[in-house]
């Protein structure tokens, strides 16, 4: 229960008597958060953000907090994984030990905690030490809670009840070969559901938290994404949920004074989080930019923001200076870190060939029209099994390759997700059913199809024109093609190839193809793709 803090007051009013009011003393809860690391540990080549100096910051508002008499929770809204070769190649061995270093309460799973086999989340769960939560991940096969739902924090007579969410959308953005046997289900339902059950067993929480992996989108229009974070907010009943420390759509969430996205905001100036059904929602951008630091006041059953900041972790301006103060980097954390810094870092910078030109892997490049950087994709995967044509999903490609040496660290920033490369032998009429479906993913989606060694027109929703290296399709030939591990298994909404008569799956995995490709045929010349 809450402290109860009684005044006794005597009225020598004729006629009153002597009585007790009771007035609730309040409480105070700092919390500090971070989201969508993505493999962020060492800082950038400008010297911004990085573990070394996240630890600094944190450790000095904990300090600050302790002095207010505050409470203080660290908290993550997930997707530690995917994005920098270094921690790539060791499984975040490095970012999961630093959080555990730097103290963290508790983590939502993001879809990329399944970018790799499930054994690998289970070592990162070991390696963290603080509760990794989702509680709308649901085994088929028993409808049991596949990981932990949600941890109870106990700290200076608070306590906290903290659950985890993930999107939905993980079971066609993860690779189906790890989420096959589970089910993602929708969040209010589950948040609902165990939230009641927290409440049931433990009569005095004194706080709710959600930590999600599943994106805000103003005013609940979430378009072709999955439902996030204000949908959650709006559809539970108010009051049960204090707040959201969220992720997945990498953004400040910053509102201005007309309840709208604020604009406005940039690294060191006010923002505000938003507010939904009672409920304050929070992100904190991407890759430990800033640190999010909320500060509440809890009395009776009334939670309060009283003060927000967005603070950035050495942030620069357009000129190179330090935005706000600039931090230290943490001894102990750097420590911890340069070993796994070391780890290949020789082998990750060596050239391995040369590019005459810039290869476009941007986001409203890939997932909008056909890729000069594609088509040297899929050219690498047609030659590593022999296929006649090849196709992948734009959303696979993740990042350019600039003019001039390539590193294989360039090819696995392109590539950070270690699919196999597969092939399926299809008779021609067989063929033509699937490039149906698969040639009419929209633009702005990660299933935007590339391809090559293929051409073909959509007149009015249908397919017309197909030819296979220039040459009509025939019906009764049989043709090889090339695609990644990932789509085959149904990834992006593409349909399931894994176990049909022809697949053939094998060892070669992406990145591994494109190097060997480019070693190759290095220089690559643009024009020639």
């Amino acid at each position: 229960m809450r402290k109860i803090l009684t005044l006794s007051m005597a009225f020598a009013l004729s006629g009153c008597t002597s009585f007790n009011i009771q007035q609730e003393e309040a409480e105070y809860l700092t919390i500090l958060h971070t989201n969508d690391h993505h493999g962020r540990f060492w800082q950038n080549e400008k010297g911004e953000y990085g573990m070394s100096a996240r630890k600094t910051l944190v450790d000095r508002l904990r300090k600050e907090a302790k002095i207010k008499g505050h409470t203080v929770l660290l908290l993550s809204g997930g997707d530690i994984n995917t994005g920098v070769p270094e921690s790539d190649l060791q499984y975040a061995e490095p970012d999961f030990k630093g959080m555990r270093l730097l103290g963290y309460d508790a983590m939502a799973i993001g879809n990329h905690e399944f970018d790799n086999p499930l054994h690998i989340l289970d070592k990162q769960i070991e390696w963290a030490r603080f509760p990794i939560l989702s509680a709308n991940i649901i085994n088929k096969r028993d409808g049991s809670h596949a990981y932990k739902p949600y941890t109870i924090l106990e700290k200076n007579g608070l306590k906290i009840g903290v659950i985890g969410l993930t999107t939905i959308d993980t079971v066609k953005i993860a690779n189906p070969e790890y989420v096959g046997h589970l089910d993602f289900i929708k969040p209010s339902v589950a948040a609902n559901k165990v939230l009641t059950e927290i409440e049931e067993k433990y009569s005095d929480i004194d706080v709710t938290i959600a930590v999600t992996h599943m994106g805000h989108y103003h005013d609940a229009n979430f378009g072709i994404n999955a439902p996030g974070d204000v949908t959650l907010a709006r559809e539970l009943p108010k009051g049960m949920l204090d707040m959201v420390i969220g992720g997945h759509s990498q953004e400040p969430v910053c509102m201005n004074t007309l309840g709208q996205p604020d604009k406005d905001f940039s690294p060191g100036k006010v923002c505000k989080p938003d507010n939904q059904n009672g409920t304050w929602i929070m992100q904190a951008h991407e890759w430990g930019k800033y640190v999010g630091k909320a500060e509440f006041k809890i009395q009776g059953n009334n939670v309060s923001l009283q003060n927000y900041q967005l603070i950035p972790v050495n942030l620069k301006d357009s000129k190179g200076k330090i935005i706000g103060e600039y931090i230290p980097e943490d001894k102990k954390m750097l420590a911890l870190l340069k070993p796994f810094k070391k780890i290949g870092e020789g082998q990750l910078d060596l050239p391995i060939g040369y590019s005459d030109a810039y290869l476009d892997g941007k986001r409203d490049t890939v997932r909008f029209k056909q890729s000069p950087l594609a088509k040297l994709i899929i050219k690498a995967q047609k030659e590593a099994v022999d296929a006649d044509f090849g196709l992948i999903s734009g959303g696979g490609i993740r990042h350019s390759i600039e003019a001039g040496e390539i590193s294989y660290k360039d090819v696995l920033k392109v590539h950070p997700f270690k699919n196999r490369i597969t092939v399926m032998n299809w008779l021609g009429k067989d063929l033509l059913d699937y490039l149906q479906v698969v040639t009419s993913f929209p633009i702005d989606a990660g299933a935007y199809l590339q391809y090559e060694g293929l051409s073909f027109n959509r007149i009015n929703g249908k397919l017309d024109n197909v030819k296979i290296n220039g040459e009509p399709l025939e019906l009764t030939k049989t043709y090889r093609m090339s695609i990644n591990s990932y789509n085959a298994a149904g990834g992006d909404g593409y349909p399931i190839l894994v176990g049909m008569e022809g697949f053939v799956p094998s060892d070669k995995t992406d990145a591994e193809v494109l190097k060997a490709y480019i070693e190759k045929h290095s220089p690559i010349k643009i024009s020639e793709l």
